[in-house]
């Protein structure tokens, strides 16, 4: 796999309707797996679902009282088969951001909630720990606060501090890592340079550029800007790129954000594109899961096949259109993914980074991904 990451979620909800187990999971084809998420309450690290964590019974568990079973057992035994494997647990994400911007302004609440999260890192087997607060400052379903751009850099400061003191105790590595936002009003609000001097890497989360919340239909992954894009500058993979290189970071310590799911508009026009792209659309489609989100095992099985797809030239990214019922799908497909692949090793970024696991079922996506960057 040469020295590029190939990051990738599993998320506590796929052991549900989504029946896709930690098992399942190939191992083999990825070097990290961030746990999607843990939670905070009153201050600390706490189980995001404590059934699907650690008490869902599988082949093999004990039922005896105070043993670990759920999820988290299934990344301890998938560990022992795949030695390289390293897991994150990942801490807060779009729903569960509320407490950071009082935690990170506060020294003593920093303290407790650092401590908490080592803890529960260590008590629970993973190897490191991946903040995901959606947003500081703004952008997020959260309020912030101006100075949280400051405090996020003192928060993860104090958390490598901690860090670093256990790897001296238990003489070994543990990973500190963020995802951080693609945005371009979004990244602005993240010290991003001291952040990377700080973090083993940085997440971007260089998807849902364009969504159902737009009226207009657009890529949700660009890996560069169409001419048919008429919105405002900074919306595309590239672009995202070289806003956070441009603040000194390492190359080495970006990890580039992948999706492993599309997003659909319905009431869609064919617009200037002549296509449905970058058009006006109505709101969102049917998805897999929630309205206007469709994974990609979902688009290959009951979209492709019944709709016209296009690559768009400029964008090196396919999307499909049904003219008659007014539909819209921007997705990635392997094509595009090994462009992305290209993409970022031409910059000497740290590697990729998926959302998420359940998406893309039969590894179509991540072998495309793992071809070009073996």
């Amino acid at each position: 796999m040469g020295d590029q990451k190939v990051v990738a979620y599993y998320t506590s909800w796929s052991t549900y309707g989504r029946n896709y187990q930690v098992s399942q999971i190939p191992a083999a084809k990825i070097t990290h797996i961030n746990y999607a998420f843990a939670n905070i309450s009153n201050g600390q690290c706490v189980l995001g679902d404590s059934y699907a964590d650690t008490d869902k019974f599988f082949p093999g568990d004990s039922w005896d009282n105070g043993v670990l079973r759920g999820n988290f057992n299934q990344l301890i035994k998938l560990k022992a088969q795949y030695p390289h494997l390293k897991t994150l647990i990942s801490v807060g994400g779009w729903t569960w951001s509320s407490q950071f911007s009082g935690i990170a302004a506060d020294p003593a609440k920093r303290a407790v909630f650092v401590k908490s999260c080592a803890d529960f890192m260590e008590k629970y087997g993973f190897d490191g720990v991946d903040i995901d607060w959606e947003y500081p400052v703004s952008g997020g379903l959260q309020p912030g606060v101006a100075a949280d751009k400051g405090n996020y850099t003192t928060l993860m400061k104090e958390f490598r501090t901690e860090l670093d003191k256990r790897e001296a105790e238990d003489r070994r590595d543990y990973l500190l890592t963020i995802a951080a936002p693609a945005g371009p009003t979004t990244l602005q609000n993240l010290e991003i340079n001291k952040l990377a001097a700080t973090l083993d890497w940085i997440n971007l989360m260089s998807y849902d550029y364009y969504g159902a919340w737009d009226k207009p239909t657009g890529h949700n992954a660009p890996l560069y800007r169409s001419t048919f894009d008429k919105g405002p500058a900074g919306f595309d993979i590239d672009a995202s790129v070289r806003a956070y290189l441009a603040t000194g970071m390492p190359a080495s310590k970006l990890v580039l954000g992948a999706p492993l799911y599309g997003r659909g508009w319905n009431g869609v026009t064919p617009g200037a594109s002549g296509t449905g792209l970058y058009s006006t659309g109505t709101g969102p489609s049917t998805g897999t899961w929630e309205d206007g989100v469709l994974d990609y095992d979902d688009i290959v099985k009951n979209y492709l096949p019944r709709m016209t797809q296009y690559r768009d030239a400029q964008s090196q990214v396919p999307y499909l259109w049904d003219p008659a019922k007014g539909v819209f799908i921007s997705y990635d497909d392997a094509t595009s993914m090994k462009a992305k692949a290209r993409y970022l090793r031409s910059k000497g970024l740290g590697g990729v980074m998926l959302w998420e696991l359940s998406s893309d079922r039969g590894g179509v996506l991540i072998d495309a991904l793992n071809s070009e960057l073996r």
